[in-house]
């Protein structure tokens, strides 16, 4: 059988356009995906973000859950720190009671913003990563039949949504071995500790209730066109992101510009490597071997695409060319 693959949505803002029409081709790319078989479809909580408009998660879960009828819905993910367990249990608690079975939590330590940013979020309360391991068990308790804390999510209780820990380092990777959760690692932008965190997790994985293996989903980026040299010219979109944000100048989803990084300074062109080390471009030859060539280094249990692609038409076509036959 085909390794699993599903989607991770950023609900892309492309210039010239706004959050209205991202939510709608986020729905439409989810009733996409549905169709051709991708197991699940995630977004992700990013704030103050000109080019992302995931930020109120749970609220667009919802809005893509309710135009779909199978696939998985869920966060890739909810940054903790941001909230208090108790409203993501009873937010994830409320989709779970409206979409049964079809919801899935993965939750991240880092607050997915800028510190200001982070301060208005919480505004009094202070963020602490630090306390990301007693919160994701203290979430968790507030979904199980019987919870140790006086306070009751609901909904929320006994309704045991599937928790998944993301991360980008070993912290994760251990946190998630630890409590027996699959792990999702983000190396569709920062694979650096990639192959040490899956050796990591599927060393030292405990069991539990809701996992009796390791599962290891990897984040990768494809851009997938009839010809590699048009699926080059659409990733220039996502090359350009990279370096508006990495030089403090964060932007909407900008049009391809052919020959882009011919136009980069060195330390760009390598920033750029760097980060989408993890990525396949190209025709549907040329993407299939990428992702077999991924597959086979990784050993990866499932993989999270992401297509930042700029035309909403093509990036739905590269979603296409890159499900498995």
């Amino acid at each position: 059988m085909p390794t699993p693959l599903s989607v991770l949505d950023l609900a892309p803002i492309a210039e010239g356009s706004d959050a209205a029409r991202s939510f709608r081709n986020s729905l439409e790319l989810a009733q996409l995906a549905e169709r051709l078989g991708y197991r699940r479809f995630w977004l992700a909580e990013h704030h103050g973000m000109p080019g992302i408009a995931s930020a109120a998660t749970a609220v667009l879960i919802g809005h893509v859950a309710g135009g779909t009828r199978s696939i998985r819905v869920g966060a890739g993910g909810i940054m903790l720190p941001n909230h208090s367990p108790l409203v993501i249990a009873e937010q994830f608690g409320t989709l779970e009671s409206l979409y049964p079975g079809r919801i899935d939590l993965g939750l991240g330590r880092a607050p997915g913003s800028d510190p200001a940013t982070a301060r208005a979020l919480r505004r009094d309360l202070v963020s602490d990563p630090d306390a990301f391991p007693q919160d994701v068990v203290e979430l968790m308790d507030f979904l199980s039949d019987e919870p140790q804390q006086a306070v009751r999510a609901v909904p929320g209780r006994g309704l045991k949504v599937p928790v998944w820990i993301l991360g980008s380092s070993l912290f994760g990777a251990q946190l998630a071995a630890m409590l027996g959760l699959p792990y999702a690692f983000a190396s569709h932008f920062a694979p650096a500790q990639m192959m040490q965190a899956i050796a990591l997790y599927r060393a030292t994985f405990k069991p539990s209730e809701q996992l009796d293996k390791p599962h290891v989903m990897l984040g990768f980026n494809v851009f997938a066109a009839e010809t590699d040299q048009e699926a080059a010219v659409l990733a220039t979109s996502m090359q350009q992101a990279f370096v508006n944000l990495r030089t403090g100048r964060p932007s909407k989803l900008q049009p391809p510009l052919p020959g882009y990084l011919e136009t980069l300074p060195a330390p760009a062109r390598a920033m750029l490597d760097e980060v989408l080390a993890c990525s396949a471009i190209g025709s549907p030859a040329t993407v299939r071997q990428g992702l077999q060539d991924f597959i086979a280094r990784t050993g990866a249990d499932e993989l999270m695409i992401t297509s930042q692609i700029f035309d909403h038409q093509a990036r739905l076509r590269s979603y296409e060319l890159t499900i498995w036959d």
